[in-house]
């Protein structure tokens, strides 16, 4: 019988440093990659963040990992760290847990996703989003 999603979640996040929004700000100052996995339709609603990179969930790994033919040039490292958004911060987590068993070992997400982000009273930008096929 299968554990769950709850379990399987839970185990996702035992190996990850999930970040506060204010974390996630910090972060990318420092040089973090901020990577949005929402969908096209959640990223109307909600706006763009500022400075993400915006791929899509079904090729992550491909553009993130730097071994990788199809990586973006952000790519540089497996030490790179790199901070996942989705719209509440469940399915960033498992695609977080996915890229740390690639090797991306510094690769996380925030708490609360996109939904805490604004819930913080943190900015989303008018320009246009940086979208990697």
């Amino acid at each position: 019988m299968s554990p769950g999603i709850d379990a399987l979640l839970e185990q996702a996040r035992a190996g990850l440093h999930r970040l506060t929004p204010q974390q996630t700000v910090e972060a990318v100052r420092g040089g973090a990659l901020l990577v949005d996995t929402r969908t096209d339709l959640q990223r109307r609603e909600q706006g763009d963040l500022p400075g993400a990179v915006v791929i899509d969930r079904t090729v992550l790994e491909w553009r993130l990992d730097p071994a990788s033919a199809w990586r973006i040039p952000e790519a540089t490292g497996y030490d790179r760290e790199i901070v996942l958004v989705c719209r509440q911060g469940y399915s960033s987590s498992l695609a977080a847990a996915s890229l740390q068993t690639l090797g991306l070992r510094r690769a996380t997400d925030m708490i609360g996703g996109v939904d805490a982000w604004l819930a913080a009273g943190l900015p989303t930008t008018d320009r246009p989003a940086d979208i990697r096929p």
